[in-house]
């Protein structure tokens, strides 16, 4: 009877303390969404050197097919500008309001933060350095006299943005892995026994989140997702994480 009591008080502890979790997860949402807003407006102003830098970085020229194309353009760049700039601000709200439903101690709390920003930077800086010219390249290089690249402001912005947040998205692949093994949600054999699986929903993840249908597009992204699943593992033994 006592026992059952007991095992009553700490599910309706760890209720409570999934319900405040949600609610800090709603009031830091409120905050992110005022921080983002006013972000987007200040960098509406700097987004033409945004824009001009990063056709100079991809060597395209652009051209628009209706009115309002350029101005919707720089609002979106403007807005993803201010996501990758306020990212480290929402990663520290994340991790906190995780750390009490999962009992994540300080020290755990902090090194996951700085490298799920330091993951998502990495990701963003690859994608732009290397897989982005790359995709671009050879995207256009089926380009010929009978067919002449039209590119839209539109459509340039889409690409961009979506790749490189994509790119920094995936690459916080190992910091769920590592967060799952800690607190108990799968385990590093569950990783390891499913990689024929875990492939597949690579594949089914990098096709839906490429801008492009290509496949070389959607290997560049699948390629480096699945050495992160692997050094997911690594990093999972090398704590010492079963």
């Amino acid at each position: 009877m006592s026992s059952a009591i007991s095992e009553g008080l700490a599910s309706n502890d760890s209720a409570k303390r999934i319900v405040a979790s949600i609610m800090a997860m709603r009031t830091a949402a409120l905050w992110l969404g005022c921080f983002i807003f006013s972000a987007t407006i200040g960098l509406f102003f700097f987004s033409p050197h945004i824009f001009a830098f990063l056709q100079a970085h991809l060597s395209q020229e652009l051209a628009f097919f209706t009115v309002a194309e350029p101005f919707l353009a720089h609002v979106k760049l403007a807005f993803v500008s201010a996501i990758f700039l306020l990212m480290p601000i929402m990663v520290f709200f994340l991790w906190r309001a995780l750390a009490k439903p999962f009992r994540l101690s300080i020290t755990a709390r902090f090194w996951f933060f700085v490298f799920t920003c330091f993951l998502f930077y990495a990701g963003s800086t690859f994608c732009y350095f290397i897989t982005l010219p790359f995709g671009v390249k050879f995207l256009l290089g089926f380009e010929s006299e009978q067919l002449q690249s039209i590119i839209s402001v539109g459509r340039f912005v889409n690409f961009i943005t979506v790749f490189i947040l994509a790119f920094g998205l995936i690459f916080e692949l190992p910091i769920f892995m590592v967060f799952s093994g800690k607190v108990g949600l799968l385990s590093r054999k569950k990783f390891q026994d499913n990689r024929r699986y875990a492939l597949l929903a690579i594949s089914i993840v990098a096709a839906l989140l490429t801008p492009t249908p290509d496949v070389v597009n959607m290997l560049l992204m699948a390629g480096p997702l699945y050495l992160l699943y692997e050094a997911g593992i690594l990093i999972l033994k090398m704590l010492r994480i079963p």
